[in-house]
Formats: structure tokens, C-alpha cells, sequence
């Protein structure tokens, strides 16, 4: 296996700016997670046009957004465990036994436990990537124009069967994402599409707009709406070393959430919100004998936190390989190397390998700053938690601004932000997860592009979309997502309805 980009690739990133680069972003992202509700997400959306307009090179803007990804990771605990509140949806399992552990006066040995775990599981899912990466880019370079269209659909239907606990809505998410990649004018025709005569939007919604409006504003609405009540910071940490006996006990745990967090985040349109939550019931079914699990077992600790952070690495599989992203976040990162104009896919490792040698090689001493950063800064961390809102409400408000007027030096991108943010909101509580629209807007337009060019190289014939081996096992995979799930779940009704007839 040829490794000569990787080596490269550490070069990229042990030089004194990408690895100042990289501590930042750690640290950022690491303040980022530990906010509630904030997620990696509205990190890299805000830093991303700051990134951008500083003029820093691709390989130093991968390098950044990417230690901002892992750092939320990370840090998407802290409020998990202190405070039972989820820093993002990845973090939601790490409360179940987190928490428990804090009220026991154990806080400080969660934390350290769970920085233990998610080190373990970053490496891991870096290690995956380093080594996969290649493989899958040289199986990929059999895709055409047909096969990219048919990975859409597959990456769309899985997003649909895995993503939340409505998959209706998920697949209407991806629809309204799907409807605003066509505003602007249409490449092909010379036609302008609903831009209802605003000049404005002739070259489209730009991706940083939309994703600081989705997530930043309307975050911003909801912190307002939703008061926190009766949380207040656990002051006891306890100790801040793990006993010997529980790191141990938590290997197996560690490990089996890794490898299922590296697997689940490889697969296009999942996320750590997944990962976590399979890595988490699969060890309660192997290890929960004693009932310990949601009472402060290490192991319920252990295996969401290494599976969160081991897919954060491999999201980075399908997005740098096929151009598709691995999750939410991966999404806005694949945006952000389309503002430089580079194309991820089978070639990008071939004709750039300085920016994905750089970023896997930053994931590896990302992993490591990271560690050495959060178990000593643990309790100023927390300390973040204890901003009240009209400091933090302002805070995102102006940060998005700033972002947008400076990467689009336009007063109508600000105000179609805070429009698209006042949408957000409203989706938000009708229960909308925002990742499915972000997914659906990045995939759009590459969908519409590679269809377009399938049916040109066959005059029309639809059935280019079905000739190859590829897109036939991607057809068949992706009914298999989007029916079997269904399948599954009538049946258990029906073996439900049938045990309460006969009782």
C-alpha cells in the first residue's frame, strides 16, 4: 500500500503554522461542543468566510475546519456530563451514563474517561481512514456521471432510513435542500430559476448563507425560547484521574465503539448521532448483565464517546473519495473546498495530495492536542457553561454577521440570512433536523450536474442509469435501505398486536 501521500502529508502539517492552525481549531471546536446545542456544525460556518477571506491556503483551511470537527467532538461531553445537556446530537448518549457518574461526585473521572475514549476511538477512525481512503479512491475512479447520480440516490435513501426517529421528515428535509440548489441560474439553459427578479440571487443561495441562517440564527431563536431550568454546574469533580480497573474495563467497550463508529461514518448522510446510539445499545446487549447501564456504568460511558469521535474520521472517507459527504458537518467542509474550486473524488488524492495527506496527518496530532488540552482545562471549560444568555444570544448573532458581510460584502446576504435563520427556527420546532436541508443543497447540485451529463453521453437513454455493475449494486442497495427498515418495523407491530391479542 502506497503511503508516500500521507508521509506528505505530515510535513503539511507539522510546520509551525498548520499546527498552530490545528491547536486553535481544537480549542475553538473544543468550546464550541461544550456549548449546548452549538455543535461542530456552526463552528466551521462562522470560521469558514473568516478562513476564507484571511487567504490562508486549502490545505491550512482543511487543516483548521477539520480540528474544529474533532475538537466539538471532544468537548460535546463536558456539558453532557456536568450538566445533562448534550453539546450536540453525538452527545446525547454520553449523557445517559455521564451524567449519573457526576452526581456520584465521579465527575471528574467521567471526563477523563471519556477523553481517554474518545482519543482512542479518534485514532482508531484516523488509522481507518489512512488506510481505506486509498482503497475506496481507486474503486471509485469506475464511477462516470451515471454511477455519481446513482450515489446520490443511495446516499439520500440512507439518510432516510438512518437519520432521526421521522424519516418523513428527514426526506422532506432533503427535498426543501434539493428545491434551494436550484435557485440561480441554471448552467445548461442560461435560464434564471426562482429568483422571483432579485439580481441577487442569479448566481444562486450561497452555501456559508445557508448554513449560518439554518443553524446559527436559528440556534440563537431557540437559546432564547428555551430558558435552561434548574441546571446549574456540578462544583464537585471529584478526582481527575480514572481508576486503573474501570480504564480497563472500558477497553473492550472503547474499541467496539470505535470500529462501529469508523464503519457507521463512512456510510454517506449518518452522522455521531447515529453511530452513538448503535455503539451504545449494542454494548448494553453484550456487556449489561448487572442492569448497570444509565446508572454510571464506564463502559455506557465509553463506547459513545470513542464511537463519536472515530466518526468524525471516517465521514472524511466518502467526502474526500466520492465528493459525498459523510455527515451534516463533512457537508459544509465539502463546501469549503468547492469555494477554493476543488472537486473531491477518486482523483483528489492523486492531483492533491497536500490536502489530504495534511488533514488525515492533522487528525493524528489533532487527536493528541487534543488530549493534552482537555483533561488540564476541563474546569475552565465548564466555566463556559455559566454564560447567560445575553451574553451568548449577542455573541452568535454578531459573529454571524460578521461572517457573512465578510465573505459577501453585501447587506442583502445579511438580511437572507437572518431570513433563512427565522425559517430554521420554525422547522426546528416543528421538529426538522437541519442536516437532511444541508445535504440535500450540497448534493443538489451535483446530482442535477452528473444526470444531465449521463443522459448527454447517451442521448437521452435513461437506461445509462442502470448498465453498469456499480450502478445496479448501488440501485439495489439503496432500495434495500429505504424498504427493509419499513419491513422491519411493520412486523414488529404486527408481533406486537398479535402478543397483546392473545394476552
Amino acid at each position: 500500500m502506497n503511503l508516500d501521500y500521507l508521509w506528505n502529508g505530515f510535513a503539511v502539517a507539522l510546520t509551525t503554522q498548520n499546527l498552530l492552525i490545528g491547536l486553535i481549531g481544537a480549542f475553538i471546536g473544543t468550546m464550541v461542543g461544550a456549548l449546548p446545542a452549538i455543535g461542530p456544525i456552526n463552528g466551521i460556518a462562522l470560521l469558514l468566510p473568516i478562513a476564507y477571506t484571511m487567504g490562508l491556503p486549502p490545505e491550512s483551511t482543511m487543516i483548521l475546519l477539520a480540528a474544529i470537527y474533532c475538537g466539538a467532538e471532544y468537548g460535546g461531553r463536558i456539558s453532557s456530563i456536568l450538566l445533562n445537556v448534550p453539546g450536540d446530537a453525538g452527545a446525547v448518549m454520553t449523557a445517559l451514563d455521564g451524567n449519573p457518574m457526576a452526581r456520584q461526585g465521579r465527575a471528574g473521572e467521567a471526563l477523563m474517561l471519556s477523553g481517554l475514549a474518545s482519543f482512542v476511538g479518534g485514532m482508531i477512525g484516523a488509522t481507518g481512514l489512512a488506510l481505506f481512503a486509498p482503497l475506496l479512491s481507486g474503486i471509485a475512479i469506475g464511477f462516470g456521471p451515471a454511477e455519481y447520480f446513482v450515489l446520490m440516490v443511495f446516499a439520500f435513501a440512507t439518510l432516510g432510513s438512518m437519520v432521526g426517529s421521522q424519516p418523513a421528515k428527514t426526506l422532506i428535509g432533503c427535498v426543501i435542500g434539493l428545491m434551494l440548489a436550484t435557485v440561480g441560474l441554471d448552467a445548461t439553459s442560461g435560464a434564471y430559476r426562482f429568483t422571483f427578479n432579485e439580481p441577487e440571487l442569479g448566481d444562486g443561495i450561497e452555501f456559508v448563507v445557508l448554513v449560518i441562517g439554518l443553524f446559527s440564527i436559528s440556534e440563537a431563536l431557540l437559546i432564547l425560547e428555551n430558558q435552561a431550568k434548574g441546571h446549574t454546574v456540578i462544583r464537585n469533580m471529584g478526582r481527575m484521574f480514572a481508576r486503573w480497573s474501570d480504564v480497563v474495563r472500558s477497553t473492550g467497550a472503547t474499541l467496539r465503539g470505535s470500529f462501529i463508529g469508523f464503519i457507521v461514518g463512512v456510510l454517506p448522510g449518518t452522522g455521531a448521532s447515529v453511530s452513538s446510539a448503535v455503539s451504545y445499545t449494542t454494548e448494553k446487549r453484550i456487556s449489561d448483565t448487572e442492569g448497570t447501564f444509565g446508572k454510571g456504568d464506564v463502559r455506557g460511558l465509553a463506547a459513545p464517546e470513542a464511537a463519536n469521535n472515530a466518526t468524525a474520521c471516517g465521514a472524511f472517507v466518502p467526502m474526500l473519495t466520492l465528493g459525498v459527504p459523510g455527515s451534516g458537518t463533512t457537508a459544509v467542509m465539502l463546501g469549503a473546498l468547492m469555494l477554493y474550486n476543488i472537486q473531491p473524488g477518486p482523483m483528489l488524492i492523486a492531483e492533491r495530495p497536500e490536502i489530504v495527506g495534511g488533514l488525515i496527518a492533522s487528525l493524528f496530532i489533532g487527536n493528541i492536542l487534543l488530549l493534552l488540552l482537555n483533561l488540564p482545562l476541563v474546569n475552565i471549560f465548564a466555566r463556559l457553561l455559566t454564560l447567560p444568555n445575553w451574553i451568548l444570544v449577542p455573541g452568535i448573532l454578531i459573529l454571524s454577521i460578521i461572517g457573512v458581510y465578510s465573505s459577501h460584502a453585501s447587506v442583502f446576504a445579511v438580511l437572507l440570512m437572518l431570513a433563512i435563520g427565522m425559517v430554521g427556527w420554525l422547522l426546528r420546532k416543528a421538529g426538522f433536523d437541519m442536516a437532511p436541508i444541508i445535504l440535500g443543497f450540497v448534493l443538489g447540485n451535483m446530482m442535477e450536474v452528473n444526470l444531465r451529463n449521463a443522459l448527454a453521453i447517451s442521448g437521452g437513454d435513461i437506461s445509462i442509469l442502470f448498465q453498469s455493475k456499480i450502478s445496479l449494486i448501488l440501485w439495489i442497495l439503496a432500495a434495500a435501505v429505504a424498504i427493509i427498515p419499513a419491513v422491519l418495523a411493520r412486523r414488529a407491530r404486527q408481533k406486537k398486536r398479535l402478543a397483546a391479542e392473545v394476552a
